[in-house]
């Protein structure tokens, strides 16, 4: 397995920029939202990690399609129809509401108007995007290693994903919590999924944990250089004293789940295959005691 570039990624350094840049893809994200059919636990509406960037793959329209870009290379926000037409943005220290007025209007100019429902989800204390003045930085640098990391993420998830032959998500870029996630299903139903999160229905988390999963992604946050997580859906008795790799990985009772710190991968000998032993250990942790039938769920 490569290294790669795995780049520092200290939260107090960029902690306002992303938070700005976490609402800027929720606009977008919401726009492909209002757009597409409802799939699978909501796998119609995250991002996808690019060579530039995050997208929005292709969003229908009544007469063809059109998709938004982040383009962390260039920094600019492209908007690309099928005809051929595209138009941008430039992505630099701006607030949220005028983020949000320039794509409004550049969408209506392109023929896609689309509305969308103006509070941010999953955010405590959350401002609408129309009327958000606060959020208002963009540090190039750190946009450029936060999505450079996503990329080396992207690989190792792929790598783990690739031995599991039941059902599985893509690995996606959820704006929603602002995480890089994939997910493994054992193929039985989950009870209905009760906890609250912020300006969010219940019908969302009914859907988006309708069947038993392993679920394991990466978060800038909440401090550090973020951490990698994993947890399973229902929690099986058992599941968080079980022993997990590497060895700076632990079980946290607050948020119930398994943590490893971003940091601790990207110091490692071999980052890759660090990260890899983590999803596969905490996998494992999982499937073994909810009693997955892993001989033919797995490659």
């Amino acid at each position: 397995m490569s290294s790669a570039s795995w780049p520092p990624l200290p939260v107090a350094e960029w902690q306002q920029t992303r938070d700005t840049l976490h609402l800027w893809t929720q606009i977008v994200g919401k726009i492909r939202l209002a757009r597409t059919p409802l799939l699978s636990h909501w796998w119609n509406v995250p991002l996808t990690v690019t060579a530039r960037g995050l997208s929005t793959s292709m969003i229908p329209t009544d007469s063809g399609s059109f998709q938004i870009e982040f383009d962390f290379i260039d920094h600019r926000l492209v908007v690309s129809t099928d005809s051929g037409i595209h138009r941008t943005m430039q992505l630099t220290a701006r607030s949220v509401a005028d983020f949000y007025a320039e794509l409004m209007a550049l969408l209506e100019e392109l023929g896609v108007a689309t509305p969308i429902w103006t509070m941010p989800v999953e955010i405590k204390d959350a401002i609408a995007f129309d009327q958000d003045d606060f959020h208002a930085s963009y540090d190039r640098d750190s946009v450029e290693r936060f999505w450079r990391a996503l990329i080396d993420m992207t690989r190792v998830f792929e790598q783990f994903q690739a031995g599991f032959l039941g059902k599985s998500s893509p690995v996606q870029f959820y704006w929603g919590g602002f995480d890089l996630a994939i997910a493994q299903f054992s193929g039985r139903p989950a009870p209905p999924y009760r906890r609250e999160v912020p300006n969010l229905g219940p019908h969302v988390m009914l859907e988006a944990y309708s069947h038993e999963a392993n679920s394991a992604g990466y978060w800038p946050g909440p401090d550090g250089e973020g951490n990698f997580y994993c947890f399973i859906y229902p929690e099986p008795d058992g599941y968080r004293q079980r022993l997990v790799a590497p060895s700076q990985a632990r079980y946290d009772d607050d948020h119930g789940e398994f943590l490893l710190p971003y940091e601790a991968v990207r110091t490692a000998d071999d980052p890759d295959a660090a990260l890899f032993e983590f999803l596969q250990s905490t996998y494992e942790a999982g499937a073994e005691t909810a009693g997955w039938n892993r001989e033919a769920l797995e490659r």
